[in-house]
């Protein structure tokens, strides 16, 4: 069982930056993904970093503010968010799957472990 845990969510001003956090004991041969959700939406898909690093974008509306990245060492995966927007708001979760060395297609069943979430805000 993996288990992922989310960090690095808060308040941030339009305009602004926040750097979220997977962590998890190990994260050989899993995909990452991350995964936005709003009261009363459906979760969304944002980025996914292959195993073998490939990355793959989800979310037409974060190209070119958002960036996903992975330290294998450090076993996490991070999400690079630049000039958010207070439509960036909502809670972000960290998901996995394993054994696959491209991202898959951004449905909620394709990955097996997700992460608790963090609260991500923006707003003045």
């Amino acid at each position: 069982q993996l288990r992922l845990v989310e960090s690095g969510g808060g308040l941030v001003q339009p305009g602004g930056s926040l750097r979220l956090s997977c962590a998890a004991s190990s994260l050989d041969n899993y995909s990452i993904a991350w995964f936005r959700q709003v009261p009363g939406k459906e979760r969304e898909g944002v980025l996914c970093i292959s195993s073998s690093g490939g990355t793959t974008n989800y979310a037409d509306s974060v190209k070119g503010r958002f960036t996903i990245s992975r330290d294998n060492v450090r076993n996490a995966v991070y999400l690079q968010m630049n000039n958010l927007k207070p439509q960036d708001t909502a809670v972000y979760y960290c998901a996995a799957t394993y054994g696959t060395t491209v991202c898959p297609v951004p449905e909620l069943s394709e990955y097996d472990y997700w992460g608790q979430g963090t609260q991500v805000t923006v707003s003045s």
